[in-house]
């Protein structure tokens, strides 16, 4: 499916996507500084407004800042876009994209449902005050799947694995849920529910990467084949022209034709699905085809 929309909407995605998020944070935090309550005023999400005619609402709450206190706003700003450009690199632009914008939908789309449902029930609609929380901590479990071995500074002293970060901030997500529901109140179970919403772009994504189905002993040995080829450090030459010269590069991308000579940023992978030594460039590792080889029946004489 991913790859049916990249071909179609590809040309469309915004390389460099988190560059332009930080830029939003920014400016949320600057007027914030300059005036504490125009954000809350007039560009929070903030469905009573925007059934009013201030559509913009939809738009402009990614504004909202982050984080009141410089210091911790320059390091949740380059943890973000640290996260931002590595999921980037890892997916490709498209696929970044989606899941950002994605995330975008379901925060309005928790605020919405709430503001229906309790309309529907007591004749008067809740605009449930949802903040970036929830979109900035889809990116971090996110993250935190692809790259689980990375290790953060936690209180900027003890080095834990992001892992161990995702699955605390799970069970406290988890928590809150529970108690919320159990709760009983209006206010709790609304919690509830944008919570749940809000971070489905996360559980789409984790549910649509997880293998269901038991691995074949052809993929077996294929995913071997791929462990002690990467052990043992094997590289295959590619010819290529550069500055005039024919070279030999040690990695070339099965669908761009890219080399490590085209950029000093560029990473290159073997793909353990594809039947032979297939090697792809990040934007492509995990959106390309697979090339499965054909196997023709032997027919006994």
């Amino acid at each position: 499916m991913f790859q049916k929309l990249e071909r179609k909407f590809g040309r469309y995605a915004i390389h460099g996507l988190m560059r332009y998020v930080i830029i939003l944070y920014a400016v949320g935090f600057v007027l914030y500084s300059i005036n504490p309550l125009f954000y809350y005023e007039y560009l929070m999400l903030d469905i009573d407004k925007v059934m009013q005619g201030q559509v913009w609402r939809f738009v402009t709450f990614l504004i909202q800042p982050i984080d009141d206190n410089l210091f911790f706003l320059f390091f949740s700003l380059y943890l973000y876009y640290m996260i931002g450009n590595s999921l980037e690199q890892r997916w490709g632009s498209f696929r970044f994209n989606l899941y950002y914008f994605s995330g975008i939908v379901f925060n309005v789309l928790a605020v919405v449902i709430i503001y229906v449902t309790t309309y529907l029930l007591f004749g008067e609609g809740i605009s449930y005050p949802i903040s970036l929380r929830y979109l900035n901590l889809s990116l971090f479990l996110a993250f935190a799947v692809e790259f689980s071995e990375v290790r953060l500074l936690l209180f900027f002293v003890i080095p834990i694995k992001i892992k161990y970060l995702a699955i605390i901030y799970a069970i406290l997500e988890g928590y809150t849920i529970v108690t919320s529901i159990m709760d009983g109140s209006v206010f709790g179970i609304c919690a509830a529910a944008a919570c749940v919403t809000a971070m489905m772009n996360f559980l789409v994504f984790f549910l649509s990467t997880r293998n269901y189905r038991r691995i074949s002993p052809e993929q077996f040995k294929r995913k071997r084949a791929y462990r002690q080829s990467v052990r043992q450090g094997q590289s295959f030459g590619h010819a290529a022209n550069y500055q005039g010269k024919t070279v030999i590069t040690r990695h070339r991308c099965a669908v761009c034709g890219r080399t490590e000579l085209d950029g000093d940023d560029l990473e290159f992978r073997f793909c353990s699905k594809c039947d032979g030594n297939y090697e792809y460039c990040m934007d492509h590792l995990y959106t390309h085809t697979h090339v499965v080889r054909e196997k023709k029946d032997e027919k006994s004489e």
